[in-house]
C-alpha cells in the first residue's frame, strides 16, 4: 500500500475571533488545505475533527458541523476525537489508521477551538479536568497550578531555574515574530519574562503570566492522502515514523519531574525512522508552560535529568542553533487553541519540510520532529517527518 502523505495544509491566525465561529473557522482551513491537494471537496472520502471542547462551546456532537459548513460533506462519514491538548494528534492518528487500513483515500483533518468566550477562571476550569479529578480538581489556578506544583518540585530538587524558564519564553516570543499566524507577534526579551512586574506577575509557584501560553481560538487543517494529486500546489510530505506512548493520569503515581511517556515516545520514534536527535534540523513541541518545554528537553535526551537549563542556557534550541525548537512561536507564541494545537504543530512542519515557513524557515530542512502531549506527558504523540 502507499504511504500517507501530508499533500495540503490550512491555517487560520490564532487568536480571539469574536467575529468567526466554529462554522466559519473550519470552513477556512478546510478549504486552504484541500485547495492546496490539488483536490476537490467532493474527493474527500473521510473527515477527522479534534475538538476539545468541554464545555468551551454549547454545541457538541462537533464531528457533524463539518457538513453544516460544507454542505457537499452531508453523507462523508465524520468522527470526533478527544484526547486533551493531544486532541489534534488523536485525529491525525485516527485518519491515518483508517487510510492504512485501506478503507478510506483521502483524509481531511481538522483541529478547532474557541476557547476566548469564557471567562479566565472558567477557561481554567475547564482545562482542569484534563488532569486527575479525584485528586487534582481543586488545583488553586487551574492547570497553570499543576505546572506551578511540578516547577516548585523541579526547584526544590535541582534549584532555582527561573533563569531557564524566562530564557524559554523569551526564546519562543522571538520565533514567534516570524510567523504571522502566530497569536502574540511581541518580543518580550528575557529581563521582561525574567523579572516579574505588574505586566507579569506571578500565576502559580514560579510561574509567571510569560511562562504560560495564551487562551487562543483558531483552527488547522491537513489533507492526508496515499496519493499525490497531479494539481497539488504544495509537495507531498510523509511520515518517517509516529510513536503514542501513555503514561498515568494521577501525578500521584508518578514523578512530576519526569516526563517518562514522552521519553519513551522519542525513543520509539527514533527508532522506528532509524535516527538520532542529530539528524533532525527542527522540531516543534507542547510549551504549554514553559517548565514543559524544560521537561521535554531531557525527555527529549539532550541533558540527564535536572540539566535541561544548559540546552537553553547553549543557544541549542534558538533559531541558528543546532536543533531549533518552536520556530513557530511554540503554544507560549503561536497559541494554544487546544484541539487545534496538534494539527497545527504538523501544519508548521510541513511549511519547513516544503521549504514554505519564511522567516520560520530553517536552511536545508529535509528531517523534523512534532512532539504533542495531552495533560502532563499523558498521552504522547511523536512524529518524524520528511519530504515524500
Amino acid at each position: 500500500m502507499s504511504q500517507s502523505k501530508i499533500v495540503g495544509w490550512g491555517h487560520s491566525k490564532f487568536g480571539k475571533h469574536d467575529n468567526l465561529d466554529f462554522e466559519d473557522l473550519f470552513r477556512d482551513v478546510a478549504m486552504q488545505a484541500i485547495q492546496r491537494s490539488g483536490y476537490d471537496v467532493t474527493d474527500i472520502d473521510g473527515i477527522f475533527v479534534g475538538h476539545f471542547n468541554a464545555g468551551f462551546l454549547p454545541q457538541d456532537f462537533t464531528a457533524s458541523i463539518a457538513a453544516v459548513a460544507i454542505p457537499e460533506f452531508r453523507h462523508v462519514p465524520a468522527v470526533r476525537l478527544e484526547n486533551a491538548c493531544a486532541t489534534g494528534s488523536a485525529a491525525i492518528w485516527g485518519a491515518l489508521d483508517a487510510l492504512e487500513s485501506g478503507r478510506i483515500k483521502r483524509a481531511l483533518v481538522v483541529g478547532i477551538e474557541k476557547m476566548s468566550g469564557l471567562p479566565n477562571q472558567q477557561v481554567g476550569e475547564t482545562l482542569l479536568r484534563c488532569s486527575y479529578v479525584k485528586e487534582e480538581a481543586h488545583t488553586p489556578a487551574g492547570f497553570a497550578g499543576v505546572f506551578g506544583n511540578i516547577a516548585s518540585a523541579y526547584f526544590e530538587r535541582f534549584g532555582d531555574q527561573s533563569d531557564a524558564l524566562a530564557a524559554i519564553s523569551a526564546k519562543n516570543h522571538a520565533h514567534g515574530m516570524n510567523n504571522p499566524l502566530a497569536h502574540m507577534q511581541r518580543d518580550f526579551g528575557f529581563d521582561f519574562c525574567r523579572q516579574p512586574s505588574d505586566k507579569n506577575p506571578f500565576v502559580a509557584g514560579p510561574l509567571k503570566r510569560s511562562d504560560c501560553s495564551l487562551v487562543s481560538d483558531g483552527a488547522a487543517a491537513l489533507v492526508i492522502s496515499t496519493q499525490h494529486s497531479k494539481n497539488a500546489q504544495v509537495p507531498a510530505i510523509q511520515w518517517r515514523s509516529r510513536s503514542q506512548v501513555n503514561d498515568f493520569l494521577p501525578l500521584s503515581r508518578r514523578d512530576p519531574t519526569v516526563l517518562e511517556g514522552a521519553r519513551l515516545a522519542w525513543l520509539q520514534g527514533l527508532e522506528k525512522a532509524n535516527i538520532t536527535l542529530a539528524d533532525l534540523q527542527f522540531a516543534e513541541i507542547h510549551d504549554c508552560f514553559t517548565i514543559a518545554e524544560l521537561l521535554q528537553y531531557e525527555a527529549m535526551g539532550l541533558a540527564p535529568h535536572g540539566q535541561g537549563a544548559r540546552v537553553i542556557h547553549d543557544g541549542l534550541t534558538h533559531q541558528g542553533g543546532k536543533l531549533p525548537i518552536n520556530l513557530s512561536g511554540g503554544l507560549k507564541s503561536r497559541g494554544h487553541p487546544i484541539g487545534a494545537t496538534g494539527v497545527s504543530q504538523h501544519v508548521m512542519a510541513a511549511m519547513q519540510l516544503s521549504g514554505q515557513a519564511g522567516d520560520m524557515q530553517v536552511n536545508r530542512a529535509s528531517l523534523g520532529a512534532v512532539f504533542n502531549m495531552g495533560g502532563v506527558a499523558v498521552a504522547n504523540y511523536l512524529s518524524i517527518l520528511e519530504p515524500a
